[in-house]
């Protein structure tokens, strides 16, 4: 069976955050912390919008034509 750690321990997010600094150097972090962050609210506003059309749909909407007698 696979023994796969499920969380980051602290010399492990240290070792993450310098190669980090080192590839993208101190000036593009602040960049592409914002566009991390736009990216977050926008996925959030998109799964918002989803649950509030989940919560208003009514699903007898699309049956109502089919319990009318037909002429």
């Amino acid at each position: 069976m696979l023994n796969i750690p499920l969380f980051i321990s602290g010399s492990e997010i240290f070792v993450i955050l310098f190669f980090v600094f080192l590839f993208f150097g101190s000036k593009q972090i602040p960049e592409i912390a914002r566009m991390l962050g736009k990216g977050m609210k926008e996925i959030k506003k998109a799964t918002d919008e989803i649950k509030k059309e989940i919560n208003e749909a009514d699903p007898t909407k699309d049956f109502r034509d089919l319990n009318k007698p037909q002429l």
